[in-house]
């Protein structure tokens, strides 16, 4: 088993933490966004059909050895056992756990990497799309990144072929629906190219998540972020809405934008109250998603519109806390002692909370707001 190889990209959505990945391109294409490090330092290439292939080919042959180690051990029902234990030896390499991780979790996705896997020829992304789905028949969803203006370029017929061959779910990030914004941060696109590409994806019968940034327009340009972005996700209806509120790594250019002052960091609060006002600005049906550690109040999603005024209520909830209390959430949030506002009952969870502020405030070295800085960079 150990023999196997694969390539592996850098990421993926937390939604397909327990996906198979396949990497059919490398890096980013376009890779001039502020506040990306994902790809820092690379080139992008599309890589060969025949090794997306064998990657593909080694998973399956990875999987089998999994299945017979089960059979040879008498005990052909505890596959997902052995793959268990797989996930955790040390001595294998990335994608032979990343298939272990796979059969654990009940072999129902695959997520082909990396950054924009609709820029390869459709001829060659439906032969990868076919070849993984004949493979592994019994994958329920083949998803894949993609930008929004490779989706418009693309024409429609060959969007409808990658739908039919399988790709079932394309995720964009979007990020902001300003266009002030979309500039400031490089991102290569626009409103129209947002709205286009994200209402084709979805003629041609894929699931489309778009991915937003709150806090991306910093405090400047917050009103134009949340206006531009309600309009843009409103003429789509996208299936799903994800936040990834805005961590500004210390190797990126927008840091430098931070600490130039020619960009101004929004505060937790601050955040909290532009989604606030995001969501009461959407008319949409689909899934809002928090599902990402660096959002402070992951309870804020749903199925909307039904879950709407439930969402705007926890934030209400969250803004007329008294100051002391939002510290307190914020610190025992990022320090991961906290999934929810009802967290802060739990006396031993809150008892935590409350020594590690005495224990910063009584040390000198740092303030709370800078320890809470630090652990919210730190995702």
């Amino acid at each position: 088993m150990a023999g196997y190889t694969f390539n592996l990209g850098p990421i993926r959505p937390p939604s397909e933490a327990f996906s198979l990945l396949i990497r059919a391109t490398m890096n980013c294409p376009w890779n001039r966004c502020k506040f990306c490090t994902n790809y820092r330092n690379t080139s992008f290439s599309l890589r060969p059909v025949e090794d997306v292939m064998r990657d593909i080919d080694n998973a399956r042959a990875v999987r089998e050895m999994i299945i017979n180690i089960a059979h040879d051990s008498g005990q052909p029902e505890k596959v997902r056992e052995v793959a268990a234990s797989i996930c955790n030896q040390p001595g294998y390499n990335g994608g032979i756990h990343n298939v272990a991780l796979w059969m654990w979790a009940g072999e129902k996705s695959a997520f082909l990497q990396d950054a924009n896997s609709l820029i390869m020829k459709t001829p060659n992304l439906v032969e990868v799309v076919s070849y993984l789905k004949e493979t592994f028949p019994q994958l329920e969803r083949i998803t894949t990144y993609a930008r929004s203006k490779t989706a418009r370029q693309k024409p429609l017929e060959d969007l409808i072929r990658i739908q039919q061959a399988g790709l079932d779910r394309v995720h964009i990030g979007m990020e902001s629906g300003s266009d002030r914004v979309l500039e400031f941060v490089e991102k290569g696109t626009t409103a129209r190219d947002h709205i286009d590409g994200g209402l084709k994806i979805k003629e041609a019968g894929m699931e489309l998540s778009e991915y937003i940034i709150p806090g991306l327009g910093g405090s400047a340009m917050s009103q134009d972020h949340v206006e531009g972005t309600a309009d843009a996700l409103n003429s789509i209806d996208p299936h799903f809405i994800r936040l990834r509120t805005l961590s500004v790594h210390r190797k990126s250019r927008l840091r430098q934008d931070v600490e130039s002052g020619t960009f101004e960091l929004t505060s937790d609060d601050e955040v909290v109250a532009e989604i606030g006002s995001l969501i009461s600005k959407l008319e949409v049906t689909g899934e809002f998603k928090s599902d990402h550690m660096n959002n402070l109040l992951p309870e804020i999603e749903g199925k909307f519109p039904e879950a709407k005024e439930t969402s705007l209520a926890v934030i209400e909830r969250y803004l007329s806390m008294p100051e002391q209390e939002r510290v307190n959430y914020r610190l025992g949030r990022r320090a991961g002692y906290y999934e929810r506002l009802a967290d802060m009952q739990d006396p031993s969870r809150r008892e935590r909370v409350d020594e590690i502020i005495t224990t910063v405030e009584g040390d000198g070295r740092h303030t709370v707001e800078e320890v809470i800085a630090r652990l919210r960079q730190s995702y």
